[in-house]
């Protein structure tokens, strides 16, 4: 009897023993939540947050600051309207910006746009100014899977490497003068010879090479293509071959100074042709100093406040007008700051624009989304028509066309000429002038 009791003492604490362990032992605990889970709902989000590198120091400043004013002009505008509406949101969410000097490196862009991501919580990034600086941000911006819309830089070869998430608002620089010959074919139809005289630079022989093949593809023949070494200060050889070949018109160029004294050179020796068109220095007003020279001499350009993309025009086009005019922007951007905007400042806006309407048409601020609403975005502008490719080079601005102006008049002044619905003044026969 007693070893019946003691045996059903030592079940009795075995039994204690197992419910104490028991009550005693930690459960699992559910993972602990990432600063990402932990952050507030998104129908609570108080503002989209727009991350970007800046020239603050470095050889691209002057740019870049007008880039960045641009940008900002835009979000001042979008948050005096109360911000951007987000559907799923039901609201509109203000916008605000984090920003960092790239110094006009591209080592400080891709730690800056790591960053700005990883640590800032950016939202959707716009890229730096220049497509070196570009090219090394949108690394970055495709690793995380985060939308950049790429204003200042014309590049085609940032947009051949399979990237899904970058934009381009820039003519790439494939098209520079592209619109110089559609411009030639509809005005002067019976024009059918092409020299080609370019500087013999990275850029513009990119874009000569691309021009000489367009131009074919037109049905115009080729009569001189040759290169200038930087510097050159004497065009009589060129000039001499010109006028051996007799073109309609004459296209190529390079930089500044080397385009105003070939237009100089091609005045003097009264070198009669129909048209001619020019990389850089025809879009600088200090070109209006070599006088009458620069007659009716023509180049191409991002953007100009003379521009005349209209609702109408949009309307003649086909496609939705959105944003403000050209006139309210130009007018915002000198109350602001005090002098008339370039194409880089209205590239800076247009890129807070244009991210805007991708997230209104999306109705969301999530990445993919906003994606496929650029995607499949085409619209004017007061920077011109927008579009991007989905093919190989996804992401490449395939419906902004270069603008051309012109210079005219008496007391020398830039005109737009071209395209038709952006265009301030009919374009003038190169040889009027003589």
């Amino acid at each position: 009897m007693k070893r019946y009791i003691i045996v059903l003492l030592l079940v009795a604490i075995l039994i204690a023993g197992c419910a104490q362990q028991e009550t005693t032992t930690q459960k699992p605990q559910a993972p602990q939540e990432t600063p990402a889970q932990s952050e507030k709902p998104s129908e609570t989000k108080e503002k989209i947050l727009i991350g970007f590198s800046e020239s603050k120091t470095g050889k691209l400043n002057a740019e870049s600051k007008e880039q960045t004013n641009g940008f900002k002009l835009w979000m001042e505008h979008v948050n005096a309207e109360g911000g951007i509406y987000v559907k799923e949101l039901g609201k509109k969410v203000m916008v605000d910006f984090v920003s960092y000097d790239d110094e006009s490196s591209g080592e400080r862009v891709q730690q800056i746009y790591a960053k700005l991501i990883s640590e800032d919580g950016a939202d959707f990034l716009i890229s730096p100014y220049s497509s070196g600086l570009t090219a090394s941000a949108a690394i970055i911006a495709e690793q995380y899977s985060k939308i950049m819309v790429a204003t200042g830089a014309a590049s085609d070869s940032i947009f051949n490497k399979g990237y899904m998430h970058v934009f381009q608002i820039y003519t790439p620089s494939s098209r520079y003068l592209t619109s110089s010959i559609d411009l030639l074919a509809k005005k002067f139809p019976s024009a059918k010879k092409i020299a080609i005289v370019y500087e013999n630079s990275k850029f513009a022989r990119d874009v000569a090479e691309s021009t000489k093949e367009y131009a074919k593809s037109k049905g115009y023949e080729i009569v001189l293509y040759e290169a200038y070494e930087p510097g050159t200060s004497d065009f009589t050889s060129f000039i001499n071959k010109i006028l051996a070949a007799s073109p309609d018109a004459i296209v190529g160029g390079g930089h500044f100074t080397d385009g105003e004294t070939f237009a100089k050179q091609l005045y003097e020796k009264k070198v009669k042709v129909k048209f001619v068109s020019l990389l850089v220095a025809p879009s600088v007003p200090e070109f209006s100093e070599i006088g009458s020279a620069a007659l009716y001499v023509s180049g191409p350009s991002q953007w100009e406040p003379q521009a005349k993309y209209t609702k109408e025009a949009a309307e003649k086009a086909g496609v939705e007008f959105y944003g403000p005019t050209v006139e309210e922007f130009v007018n915002a951007y000198k109350s602001k700051y005090g002098y008339e905007p370039g194409y880089h400042a209205a590239g800076g806006y247009a890129a807070g624009l244009i991210l805007q309407k991708a997230i209104e048409t999306a109705g969301s601020l999530d990445s993919e989304k906003v994606r496929s609403a650029l995607e499949n975005m085409k619209i004017m502008t007061f920077f011109g028509m927008i579009e991007f490719e989905k093919g190989e080079y996804y992401g490449r601005q395939v419906g902004h066309d270069m603008v051309v102006i012109q210079w005219q008049g008496d007391e020398l002044h830039k005109e737009v000429v071209w395209p038709e619905e952006g265009a301030s003044s009919e374009v003038v026969a190169y040889d009027a002038k003589y």
